[in-house]
């Protein structure tokens, strides 16, 4: 059967989807695209996206229903709520600690640090529950917490001859289906920063996505030029 042009676009939707989330390495990317916009009949179309799921979803488990197959952003905080804590608490005296790679934070989460320091790293975290506190205290020292752009945190702490506050490195907008983290507590003589900023891996896979929009607007471009010619 004859492909049309939206069943075109379609096919290089997914494959725009599937680079954004690290399916597809760039090149092959390019050369999925290039042949989807070639093709001619939907069998030469399928084949294309066969080993790939529809934009904005996750493959479903073996013995799972397609239909059933969650949203990415709805999987991935579904996915990472509700698992039993690894770490209640962290301490620091005239040294340090870290959580951070794949742990999940206790719903109450107690953290002092006294002539040391400490980094709370959530960007890959798990969460026990969907509310959360981290209690921060450090006298003469210093905790630093990382969390993710699309993490709903809110901060509410004291400093006195010292900071407790916020920045952000990258934009971007709480989801409304992720945990919601609560940061509160008292720096004394130091301080407690909290900064949005995503990791390596997520900003590589939003560099690719952007790669991948500009192929297709050059593509998109050349194709019209040639038509008009």
């Amino acid at each position: 059967m004859r492909a049309s042009d939206a069943e075109r676009e379609r096919i290089a939707e997914t494959l725009r989807e599937a680079v954004a989330e690290g399916r597809l390495e760039m090149e092959e990317f390019e050369q999925r695209l290039d042949a989807a916009y070639k093709a001619r009949t939907y069998g030469e179309l399928e084949p294309l996206v066969r080993d790939l799921p529809a934009p904005g979803t996750m493959a479903a488990p073996s013995g799972t229903s397609p239909q059933r197959a969650a949203t990415g952003s709805e999987l991935r905080w579904a996915d990472r709520v509700g698992k039993p804590a690894t770490s209640g608490g962290a301490f620091a005296f005239f040294g340090g600690f870290g959580r951070r790679g794949n742990w999940t934070v206790g719903r109450k989460f107690n953290a002092f640090a006294m002539w040391g320091g400490g980094e709370i790293d959530l960007r890959e975290a798990n969460f026990e529950d969907r509310e959360v506190v981290i209690r921060c205290l450090t006298i003469m020292g210093g905790i630093h917490v990382t969390a993710p752009p699309e993490l709903n945190v809110e901060v509410r702490g004291i400093g006195i001859m010292g900071g407790f506050g916020e920045s952000s490195k990258d934009e971007g907008t709480p989801s409304p289906d992720s945990p919601r983290v609560r940061i509160t507590g008292f720096a004394l003589m130091g301080g407690v920063g909290v900064e949005r900023k995503r990791s390596k891996v997520e900003r590589q896979r939003l560099k690719e996505a952007e790669q991948a929009r500009e192929l297709e607007e050059r593509d998109g471009r050349e194709r019209g030029r040639l038509e008009k010619g």
